[in-house]
């Protein structure tokens, strides 16, 4: 197992993380799981044994049960292991059991710790961005729960390019805690955080998490052209993210990770973890599974390096097209461009 520095913090996390969002099964969130406290324990187990020591959760997964299961695994092993949750999704039918206001995460950290049973989050994200709440009174928040000791250190997910950018520069101008990572959705399946999120993260040394690796299951091998959809997967239990918006191209995609891991003797889930693994600026990647065959396929995916010539072949399959302005800069500023600008634009010049 790789670890990696989060971004300009002196946090060292695992290349894999295990996420929770399948323990529970409570509500929406049973269409991707429902481990219970006995399940949860084998697969810390798994990953503690592999070399995970980050691991993932959110308040509003399973409605709190997955932070509650994943505290009573975790009994007795507090100082081995670094836990991440987040805020920001309703947890409740009042005005303010929602959003980003100095209320709402305050209170919900504190819900999360009795939940979690612990005296810390080594890492909080706020869940979503909220743009009724101005960015100084939740950074205050933040602000004042690290200060307090309830939080190690600050993240934000699911925020745009301008949205992270408005909070470093908020927090740097108001001398706040700054975040130090970002928890994104990037898969083979969908590479838009190329436009703007990786970039970013190289230019302002922030760290990067990324959620849903294998797109909700759909890069797992078992989602074929023209195969009937198979049994006990999210996409049947119509489970709604990520959307698809070219299943054609998707499919190409599949194509190539089952021929490579054909040739390598290893599942299109583990060539699927690998690439995005290996990509510019990714510090960890979220992993899950409902069982543990999966998750210990999963995990084997810490052992596989891909070669340059399979990386450009799931490259080249998965390329996002060049948007504006990034096609106007790749045509007439190739001259002058940073490590940040080439993650998305250095391919289109190379073969220009």
């Amino acid at each position: 197992m790789q670890y990696r520095q989060l971004g300009r913090s002196g946090l060292r996390v695992s290349v894999f993380t295990l996420g929770t969002m399948t323990f529970g099964g409570k509500g929406a969130f049973a269409k991707t799981g429902s481990t219970d406290v006995a399940g949860a324990k084998r697969q810390i187990d798994m990953c503690i044994g592999a070399g995970i020591n980050m691991f993932d959760t959110a308040d509003v997964y399973s409605s709190g049960v997955s932070e509650e299961i994943l505290g009573e695994a975790l009994k007795g092993r507090s100082q081995e292991v670094l836990v991440g949750t987040k805020a920001r999704f309703r947890m409740g039918p009042g005005q303010n059991d929602a959003g980003s206001s100095r209320h709402h995460i305050v209170s919900a950290c504190e819900a999360s710790l009795r939940r979690l049973g612990r005296d810390h989050i080594d890492l909080y994200y706020l869940h979503e961005w909220d743009g009724q709440t101005p960015l100084d009174e939740t950074l205050e928040a933040l602000d004042i729960l690290t200060r307090a000791g309830k939080v190690r250190y600050a993240g934000v997910s699911n925020f745009s390019g301008w949205h992270i950018m408005k909070a470093l520069s908020t927090a740097e101008r108001n001398r706040l805690i700054a975040p130090v990572s970002q928890q994104i959705y990037y898969s083979l399946q969908a590479r838009e955080a190329e436009y703007e999120l990786l970039p970013l993260a190289l230019d302002q040394g922030l760290g990067v998490q990324v959620w849903s690796p294998m797109a909700g299951g759909l890069l797992s091998g078992k989602h074929r052209r023209g195969k009937p959809e198979p049994e006990g997967t999210r996409q049947l239990a119509q489970w709604n993210e990520p959307p698809v918006y070219d299943i054609e191209k998707l499919y190409d995609v599949v194509e190539v990770l089952v021929a490579i891991g054909a040739e390598r003797g290893v599942s299109a889930a583990q060539v699927a973890l690998a690439w995005v693994a290996h990509r510019p600026a990714i510090t960890s990647v979220v992993i899950g599974a409902r069982t543990d065959a999966q998750l210990a396929d999963n995990l084997k995916a810490a052992e596989l390096a891909l070669s340059a010539e399979e990386m450009a072949r799931l490259d080249k399959a998965s390329a996002p097209p060049l948007l504006y302005p990034y096609w106007h800069q790749a045509s007439t500023a190739s001259d002058r461009l940073s490590a940040a600008d080439l993650l998305l634009l250095g391919p289109s010049i190379k073969t220009a």
